[in-house]
């Protein structure tokens, strides 16, 4: 089975649950080597799946950001890519700073690969959320589903896991789940019909024709909007009183979990500074470190 996941973190959290762990064990004078999965923690639905890193497609595109009538290879989206994740948390490495200009080759890499899958006539497994980028992702990825005839299967994050202890588990993206924690939610997979595979294309088709600065998720539906959608989370917590900005950040990613990553609330308060609505009271070379306040 193939996974197709839209996030870094949650594909690598997928490979990890379907790697296989060589494991040594002494015999005598002897040393015999088995390969299999380790143990997974004796915690309620915890496990292993089946398969081989290699089944694991990262289509991380961003889809939910900037303009989606330009196709996903093109050098617009490689420089959208590339200037949501170089905004300098840590500091500029040319090694990581290299990598982050090829994310984007990369996952045009994996969409290849996706497609040699489908021509084979493999099964694929679709894991997606409602955090916009996901939602983004899935039906974008309808539009390629819809000319092949393969087995598709999907697994939607419930936005809540109820444990045997009464405890409440919630989740805003896959990305939260860890590795040993996604076999917990195989019960949730449905196979997806030729028609519901077409119906989401059509959703893609429709938000590609209005091709709005953004989407977000709202109701449950997948909407167009505008750039400054999100900046009332900045004006909510942002005060006259000098606050470091990866503070701030953190306290809307804390408070609000709408599954908007923190470099685009950074790209924003970037904007807002440039109008002169918010001031740096301390700068850094860390974007991060730097003290911001209303203006």
């Amino acid at each position: 089975m193939i996974e197709v996941l839209f996030g870094e973190s949650e594909a690598a959290s997928m490979k990890a649950a379907k790697s296989t762990v060589i494991t040594g064990k002494a015999d005598g004078p002897t040393a015999v080597w088995a390969a299999g999965k380790k143990k997974p923690p004796e915690r309620e639905n915890c496990g292993w799946i089946e398969g081989t890193a290699e089944e694991v497609i990262c289509l991380g595109f961003l889809l939910d950001i900037g303009d989606i009538r330009e196709d996903i290879s093109s050098e617009y989206r490689k420089r959208l890519i590339y200037s949501m994740y170089a905004q300098e948390q840590w500091g500029k490495e040319e090694e990581t700073d290299a990598l982050r200009m090829r994310l984007c080759d990369h996952y045009c890499a994996e969409m290849e690969r996706l497609e040699a899958y489908l021509a084979e006539g493999e099964s694929i497994r679709v894991w997606y959320s409602d955090a916009p980028y996901s939602r983004c992702g899935f039906y974008h990825l309808c539009t390629v589903l819809q000319k092949y005839q393969n087995e598709i299967r999907i697994v939607k994050l419930p936005e809540y896991r109820v444990r045997t202890d009464h405890t409440i588990v919630s989740y805003k993206n896959w990305g939260e789940v860890a590795a040993e924690e996604f076999f917990g939610f195989l019960p949730c997979e449905k196979k997806l019909s030729g028609e519901e595979i077409r119906m989401y294309a059509m959703l893609w088709g429709i938000l590609q024709e209005e091709n709005s600065p953004l989407r977000a998720v709202v109701n449950g539906k997948l909407i167009g909007a505008p750039e400054d959608f999100y900046d009332f989370l900045i004006w909510k917590r942002i005060t006259p009183k000098p606050v470091k900005e990866a503070r701030l950040i953190g306290d809307i990613l804390g408070y609000h979990q709408l599954g908007v990553g923190d470099w685009w609330y950074a790209r924003r308060i970037n904007h807002l500074i440039g109008t002169g609505t918010i001031k740096i009271v301390e700068d850094s070379s860390n974007q991060y470190a730097r003290t911001i306040c209303l203006a």
